[in-house]
């Protein structure tokens, strides 16, 4: 019965205009993206159908680990571009955007992008601060956006993660404007070794439930960037401990529960190597994901984003060769593969403070969500029976294989410019 009380609990609380906005929008529309990116890959093609776009870099808060230049000079993707960008997302059958910063509640013309596109879905990650009243009863006004607010632990824990004094309140405030509204709201967690006991628990999901929040997004820290915190990253058990953790809490608790790095069987993946999504970042740079900040392609490109993304080498690179490599996080496991292929095609560094490449050299490797034997399946039907259909490997590995046994000699040579570290746990 854990579906029933889902769905009743979702309808009860959520204004019925929006949620026919999600399910047409999101559901139908998002369902018929991959479809097409399915049959695009027969043709050889990629081109993501969900996008991920960092909308500028300023943000109020200096998380640990952070890897955007949040204190630099603000650099942003203005109205004009991003509405090039979606229609020709759009005309290719993309109807999901994930808007991502710094944070995006801080770009003056956010609520203009979202009220250009009224046949688009957006998802905003946001420590939801900048979420007043106002700014709550215009999300519902627009209904065609779902907030994704951030939550980094406990009161205490979060001041500390955050960089900021009364950082939990805050962004709690922000998650009760929206659930006053009725709009379908969800909230992150970047599981780390300070947050895990007190948000991986049943009561912090019963807790969440009690306030209305409609879903919930687990994903693992991952130490890169400038200020990159290793001592915060999750080791191989507690990697297991999560998988553990969502699976059990998806055939048990009536909250939709989100991750994004295995598939039905529990078997690791990556979205950037599968192809279904990759990242923009605020200077426009397309890059691989948003935590490989190298690109050698831009939106500003007179081709537009479909024609730039389908035929970019680098990408195709790093997909094939990070297929190759692991069924994980290749900067995690491999930052010499990555380091290398950013030397293969010259690469740019996407970041302001110009120091990527001397990040990428100090990196030592880590394990990541592949860790084969510990595989833990889907338990409920619905999350097997969706992730089965439409959130996959789409044949990346497969292809990869081959790729291996035929010695593909493009990919082989990227690796062998740094040589093959040995792999390490972290």
């Amino acid at each position: 019965m854990l579906f029933p009380r889902l769905a009743f609990r979702i309808l009860r609380t959520t204004d019925p205009r929006l949620l026919w906005k999600f399910a047409w929008n999101f559901g139908f529309k998002g369902m018929l993206s991959v479809e097409k990116f399915k049959r695009r890959l027969q043709r050889g093609e990629y081109f993501p159908p969900f996008l991920y776009i960092s909308i500028l870099n300023s943000c109020n808060l200096r998380c640990q680990g952070c890897w955007v230049d949040v204190e630099a000079p603000r650099e942003m993707i203005d109205l004009a571009e991003m509405n090039r960008l979606i229609t020709d997302a759009q005309r290719h059958g993309n109807a999901l955007f994930g808007i991502l910063g710094g944070e995006p509640f801080m770009h003056p013309q956010l609520l203009d992008i979202l009220a250009a596109h009224p046949d688009c879905y957006f998802q905003v990650f946001t420590n939801g601060q900048f979420i007043t009243e106002k700014v709550a009863k215009e999300l519902r006004r627009l209904g065609n956006v779902n907030p994704l607010i951030s939550i980094e632990g406990s009161e205490v824990v979060s001041d500390q993660r955050r960089g900021s004094k009364a950082v939990f309140s805050k962004s709690m405030r922000g998650v009760q404007n929206c659930l006053r509204e009725r709009i379908l709201t969800g909230v992150c967690t970047s599981v780390c070794q300070t947050n895990i006991d007190d948000l991986l628990s049943e009561r912090w999901l019963n807790e969440l439930i009690r306030l209305g929040v409609h879903y919930v997004w687990y994903y693992t820290y991952r130490p890169v960037g400038a200020r990159m915190n290793a001592p915060l990253a999750l080791n191989p058990e507690q990697v297991v401990r999560v998988r553990r953790f969502v699976v059990e809490m998806r055939a048990r608790v009536p909250i939709a529960i989100v991750d994004s790095y295995y598939d039905h069987d529990g078997v690791a993946l990556c979205p950037m190597t599968t192809g279904i999504s990759h990242h923009i970042g605020p200077g426009g740079d397309i890059e691989p994901c948003p935590i490989i900040q190298f690109a050698t392609d831009n939106i500003r490109d007179a081709r537009g984003v479909f024609a730039t993304m389908r035929d970019s080498a680098f990408l195709r690179d790093f997909r094939e060769l990070s297929a190759q490599a692991t069924r994980g996080c290749v900067v995690l496991e491999r930052p010499d593969l990555v380091k290398a292929l950013v030397l293969k095609h010259g690469a740019r560094d996407t970041t302001q403070r110009g120091t990527a490449m001397r990040e990428l050299e100090a990196m030592e490797p880590h394990s990541s969500q592949w860790l084969p034997g510990e595989e833990v399946p889907e338990k409920h039907w619905m999350y097997r029976w969706s992730k089965k259909y439409w959130f996959n490997d789409f044949g990346a590995y497969r292809k990869a294989d081959h790729a291996q046994a035929g010695r593909n000699p493009r990919v082989a040579t990227a690796a062998e410019e740094q040589g093959r570290a040995p792999h390490r746990q972290g």
